[in-house]
């Protein structure tokens, strides 16, 4: 059973990222601010959950909601700043789009950096324990999802459609045979069995 907030009675915000262990594509943050009140009975943590089950979820979690924001740092940004600064600026930058500011700031993982003067809490596995984290959790992975399908359009032999970019064998030997495009992480390490 998921946890609805961390601090009773104030405005607060869950934040989560998804592509941060991929090869190509944006990382991609989403922040939420759920209702101290609401039904969405499937809600969990994103890796929990199919994708039919996430994309009705996002749905849910955006009607729901009483605010959210999804952000993005390209894969170039990610070269230059590293990925855990990026993944940390992908969600400053999702709080700044929330239309609700929150007092409260929820953060899935154990590295943050202070946003605006707002307290702020990291949870290891937050996903898996507070709602508005996992919700996030889902909005930032459909939506990475939905464009990681359309850039498979552009380049489908690295099969981004079912592997999004993340490191499975397949994916990297796509690369070792067509070398790396516009849409990869070049500061990335890219290793086969073989290697």
């Amino acid at each position: 059973m998921l946890n609805k907030y961390f601090s009773e009675g104030i405005v607060e915000a869950g934040c989560d990222e998804a592509g941060r262990g991929c090869l190509a594509g944006p990382v991609v943050a989403a922040a939420v601010i759920l209702p101290n009140i609401f039904d969405i009975p499937l809600l969990n943590d994103s890796k929990q959950l199919t994708k039919n089950q996430r994309n009705q979820l996002r749905t849910e979690i955006e009607k729901k909601a009483l605010a959210f924001a999804i952000a993005e740092v390209t894969h170039e940004e990610i070269d230059k700043i590293n990925i855990l600064n990026a993944s940390i600026l992908a969600m400053h930058k999702a709080l700044d789009l929330l239309k609700l500011k929150p007092e409260h700031i929820l953060v899935d993982g154990n590295r943050f950096k202070p946003y605006a003067f707002t307290p702020h809490q990291c949870i290891v596995k937050g996903d898996a324990k507070f709602a508005s984290i996992a919700a996030a959790s889902i909005l930032a992975k459909t939506y990475r999802d939905d464009l990681m399908q359309k850039l498979h359009a552009e380049f489908p032999h690295y099969d981004w459609k079912n592997n999004m970019g993340y490191p499975t064998e397949g994916h990297r030997k796509a690369i070792e045979k067509f070398g790396r495009c516009k849409w990869h992480r070049m500061t990335f390490k890219v290793r086969t069995q073989q290697a």
